[in-house]
């Protein structure tokens, strides 16, 4: 069955390439009070209210708590991302999220961050939730962000369930990407999830 490029698309936006410590800054991040209301936005509006947010220094451009919270970590746009990406998930997945998060600043990058993480989980050393655990995301251009208040409008969302090593015989959902069809992503490995793309 023919995959569509807005699904590659999407997939895409899961996992994208980090940016270069090299690179210049140019665009600022938003205030706070905005940054919060466009990061929040991938949740249910029943979890949006206490959630965690992660988001950008004006100047240092670094990652920084804007808000406290519970059950939720959202993360707002990196300014330097030509493109919207916000997305929140559950708080059993902090510690493989928050690890990838410092190996990529530390300078390791694409394959080689799951490498890390995968002899850590097998270690003992990283912790995956014992159970399923949801991933929020919106994707699209930066124009889908009225930089006045945060809000966001437009946006593709990409929901994922975090379910380590499932399988397709697990779960009796395919490892093959089709329209409008829940699929796996890294199956039989810590990092397997089920993709809940939208039909475009």
């Amino acid at each position: 069955m023919k995959i569509v490029s807005p699904l590659l698309v999407a997939v895409a936006a899961l996992f994208p390439i980090a940016v270069s410590a090299q690179s210049s800054k140019t665009a600022e991040p938003l205030p706070d009070a905005q940054q919060i209301a466009a990061a929040i936005s991938p949740l249910p509006v029943e979890y949006r209210a206490n959630a965690r947010v992660l988001g950008y220094h004006a100047g240092s451009h670094k990652l920084v708590e804007l808000r406290k919270g519970t059950e939720f970590t959202c993360l707002a746009t990196d300014p330097e991302s030509k493109r919207f990406h916000a997305a929140c998930y559950h708080q059993s997945l902090e510690p493989f999220m928050a690890r990838g998060r410092e190996l990529r600043d530390q300078g390791i990058t694409g394959d080689k961050v799951d490498t890390v993480r995968f002899a850590e989980i097998k270690s003992g050393k990283l912790m995956m939730p014992k159970g399923p655990a949801a991933l929020y995301q919106l994707n699209g251009l930066p124009s889908v962000v009225d930089p006045a208040t945060g809000a966001v409008k437009g946006a593709i969302p990409l929901n994922v369930i975090y379910i380590p090593y499932a399988t397709p015989a697990t779960t009796g959902i395919s490892a093959q990407p089709v329209e409008g069809t829940p699929w796996i992503m890294y199956p039989g490995t810590p990092k397997a999830h089920i993709m809940l793309v939208p039909k475009m």
